[in-house]
């Protein structure tokens, strides 16, 4: 991977979901009781995986009826992961999936690694989600934020690259002072290179096999880091180097 100078960076703009919040223990939470209300028991990884597949099939879907928003989505979701899995969920079973978003835990390392990145720059969310869901997740995350561009202001999904030309032309920075962190290869780090970003990929899943509930991607990060306290560490050394 290249190399690239922590300290040039005046703004650190971040996917939430994933990469601060633990979306992948959130949605396991929500998941497995409604398959045990129907009867059926299956395996985290085979949750994520379904999930993962049937999210992007949603939002890839409903382009052709203008946009979703993401509590849609992700009841759209769990009624294609029922086909897949074998159960038909309820109305009241989509809705509290869909409204489980808000009490999705942080990572342990997200508050600490947030605060010791914004004496170096602001912070910036960019993210899949509803203005609502994620003022849920924000006091979770509990430190403030500078700004927030979620999907439902820009009115697309990412990967799609309006996503990242909304952040560029949002952030009051110029890009090449802009670092774009994520979970997701297939949600940020591709699309977020292509838009000229540089990158960094919270590796999360370091040590599991398979992409969790992110689509495969062969999109490669100019940084790779296991948590957001090893990325706080470098852009801290990269200062005080400069």
């Amino acid at each position: 991977m290249a190399k690239i100078d922590l300290s040039r960076f005046r703004m650190f703009s971040f996917d939430c979901y994933g990469t601060l919040i633990d979306w992948e223990a959130g949605l396991v939470e929500a998941l497995t009781p409604i398959c045990a209300d129907n009867g059926l028991a299956w395996s985290p990884e085979a949750l994520l995986s379904a999930f993962g597949s049937a999210e992007h099939g949603v939002q890839e879907s409903g382009q052709g009826e203008g946009f979703l928003c993401y509590r849609e989505v992700l009841s759209r979701t769990l009624q294609e992961m029922g086909r897949t899995l074998g159960f038909r969920p309820n109305a009241n079973e989509c809705a509290r999936f869909a409204a489980s978003v808000s009490d999705w835990p942080a990572f342990a390392d997200t508050r600490a690694g947030l605060l010791a990145l914004a004496e170096f720059g602001q912070l910036a969310i960019l993210s899949n989600v509803d203005n609502d869901l994620f003022a849920g997740s924000a006091r979770s995350l509990g430190v403030p934020i500078d700004h927030v561009f979620t999907a439902q202001v820009i009115g697309s999904y990412k990967p799609d690259p309006g996503n990242f030309d909304y952040l560029i032309e949002n952030a009051g920075v110029p890009k090449e002072e802009l670092l774009h962190v994520a979970q997701s290869l297939f949600h940020d780090v591709g699309p977020a290179r292509e838009a000229g970003l540089a990158t960094v990929w919270v590796n999360r899943r370091q040590g599991k096999s398979g992409t969790g509930a992110t689509p495969n991607s062969s999109a490669t990060p100019d940084l790779e880091v296991p948590d957001l306290a090893t990325l706080a560490a470098l852009v801290r050394a990269s200062h005080l180097r400069g």
